[in-house]
């Protein structure tokens, strides 16, 4: 599949090529006179030598990237750079999950793997503000800041109301959205079926766990620079403000120094995001042949499973089997490190505490799994094709490690691992840097053609096609419509934000400290505070979050544009 995007990635960019080649043309105005000796003509009437003009010229960027100067060429461009650069968000992502699998968590999962996730936005800030000349490095500085502060916006609002309307249930319901005891697994299908209340905007919704609310403090912590740089407003003086600059930096490096050592000594971030993608392991590997047609789980084949891990047929299952049985399936192709996911089966499977699982906490334990995914998956099933080949695949990959040892023998191999996650970051990172600079033209000339601000191209158009694949992940998982769906999903995105808003912002400060870049986003700063500072602030206080709440969320993606257009316009702010 990743070969088969950089393929296609390729095919787009020369058929860009190809297109804008073809566009490009030079304008000519013939001045010159003819003496009548080099032309004869036939006719004695006289004629008149117009100008002789051709289509307006370009320069193309790096000598080989196309460029046109019509409005619908530069929307076709930023289109196909838009979609670019989603795939070199994908190739980043797929590597560093890959770096993930590998190290599993730890200081690894604290500190690198954030930070590779963040690279695209922090590339195209940082390329597009060091190759900018002084006549367009403070436009440059405007968009960069556009693109962060979009980010940031979407995600807590259009993509966290999403997370409210498409995960919401019924609130009255106390055991469908709390099903991580297993004896309610069976309970919360009879009560969404039997009890369920008529549809509301105040009786259905969410809730979250205190982690959640934690989650939300630490991105509030993110607005400290933010809040400094508010002082670059009121001072009058270029001395003062980048002073205040230098502050916000040091502040926002400490901040993003801070948070990864934390989730070293603390590492419930890690070991949330760990439960998240064991998730999708089990809904990717093991659902569709542990669920039986009617949607419930199927004991026989549940039991089967069971008499394959015991090899010592003594009807319990020890640690060693149960480690041998991991190492048999494909547990790295979502990132889940081995004793991590041994560890988590153990605490979640062995009900009695004395360190085996039998067979009726392996039932209940695997039915358990299976309800918290089913639902999400009967919703995905309908969206989308379910590959059969995929699916034998999946039964194949329960079989023990001793009858797969041989078929993964090359897969096993630690070196190609680690050559291929250093192939997808190095290559995605790659298309970033290309294509930052021809984007940040090429938006340039749009919004000068289209007489639209440069700010709301990077604000709006941006950050969709960095965020349409968390948009995705954080929709799908609310679907699964739990109360640990739902905490686990706003985990991820306050931890998003909070990567974007100290990433970014490092990025950004560096090149205006640097350079010597005159302020000129209090506006966007200030857009950026409000909103993160009342989203944080609602999260820490609200555990429960009716559907209501979504309509008003989603009024603030729009309500920014406005506050940004009456500081800029009206108001005057540079």
């Amino acid at each position: 599949m990743t070969m088969l995007r950089f393929t296609v990635a390729i095919l787009v960019l020369i058929l860009t090529i190809n297109y804008g080649s073809g566009s490009r043309s030079i304008k000519e105005k013939s001045s010159l006179v003819s003496d009548g000796m080099d032309q004869t003509s036939k006719s004695s009437v006289l004629e008149l030598d117009l100008p002789m003009t051709t289509t307006v010229t370009c320069e193309p960027i790096y000598g080989f990237l196309p460029c046109t100067t019509t409005l619908w060429g530069q929307l076709f461009l930023l289109v196909v750079y838009e979609y670019l650069l989603s795939l070199s968000e994908e190739f980043i992502s797929s590597g560093s999950n890959l770096f993930f699998q590998m190290f599993g968590t730890g200081i690894f999962g604290a500190s690198l793997f954030h930070i590779l996730g963040i690279i695209p936005q922090v590339m195209l800030v940082l390329v597009s503000g060091a190759s900018a000349s002084g006549e367009t490095i403070e436009a440059r500085a405007t968009i960069g800041m556009g693109l962060l502060a979009g980010s940031a916006v979407l995600m807590l609002t259009l993509v966290w109301g999403s997370v409210i309307a498409f995960g919401s249930y019924d609130l009255s319901d106390t055991s469908s959205p709390n099903s991580s005891n297993p004896d309610n697994a069976d309970t919360s299908i009879s009560s969404n079926s039997k009890n369920k209340k008529p549809f509301s905007l105040t009786g259905y919704g969410v809730r979250t766990d205190i982690e959640t609310r934690y989650s939300a403090i630490i991105m509030i912590l993110s607005m400290v620079p933010f809040l400094i740089l508010q002082l670059a407003k009121i001072l009058s003086s270029a001395t003062a403000v980048r002073v205040v600059v230098l502050i916000s930096l040091i502040v926002t490096l400490a901040l993003l120094g801070g948070y990864c050592t934390y989730q070293v000594f603390e590492p419930w971030i890690q070991d949330r995001r760990l439960e998240y993608l064991m998730r999708r392991y089990i809904q990717k590997n093991l659902l569709h042949r542990l669920v039986s047609a009617n949607g419930r789980a199927n004991e026989f084949e549940i039991k089967k499973l069971f008499l394959k891990i015991d090899k010592n047929n003594n009807s319990r299952i020890s640690p060693a089997e149960l480690r041998a049985f991991i190492l048999g399936i494909q547990i790295e192709e979502v990132g889940l490190d081995e004793e991590d996911f041994e560890t988590k089966v153990m605490e979640e499977f062995d009900f009695s505490g004395d360190s085996d699982i039998n067979e009726t906490e392996f039932v209940r334990g695997v039915s358990n799994w299976l309800n918290k995914v089913n639902d999400q998956a009967q919703g995905e099933r309908r969206l989308f094709h379910v590959n059969a080949k995929k699916n034998n695949e999946e039964k194949r990959s329960l079989l023990p490690a001793k009858k797969r040892s041989k078929a993964r023998k090359g897969t096993d191999n630690p070196w190609w691992n680690y050559t291929k996650a250093f192939f997808l970051i190095t290559l995605g990172t790659a298309i970033t840097v290309l294509l930052a600079n021809p984007l940040m033209i090429t938006l340039q000339e749009f919004s000068t053609s289209a007489n639209i601000p440069s700010f709301l191209v990077s604000y709006v158009v941006i950050p969709w096609a960095l965020s349409f694949r968390l948009a995705f992940r954080a929709i799908s998982s609310a679907r699964q419509k739990t109360e640990n769906a739902a905490s686990l999903t706003f985990s991820e995105l306050y931890g998003a934000v909070f990567m974007n808003n100290v990433m970014g912002l490092v990025i950004f400060l560096s090149l205006v400290y640097i350079r010597n870049i005159p302020w000129g986003v209090s506006a966007e700063v200030l857009v950026v505070l409000l909103i993160c500072t009342a989203m944080g602030l609602f999260a820490t206080f609200s555990t429960k979050i009716e559907l209501w709440t979504c309509i008003l969320v989603y009024l603030l993606y729009p309500i920014s544009l406005l506050l940004i257009y009456v500081l800029t316009n009206v108001l005057g702010w540079s």
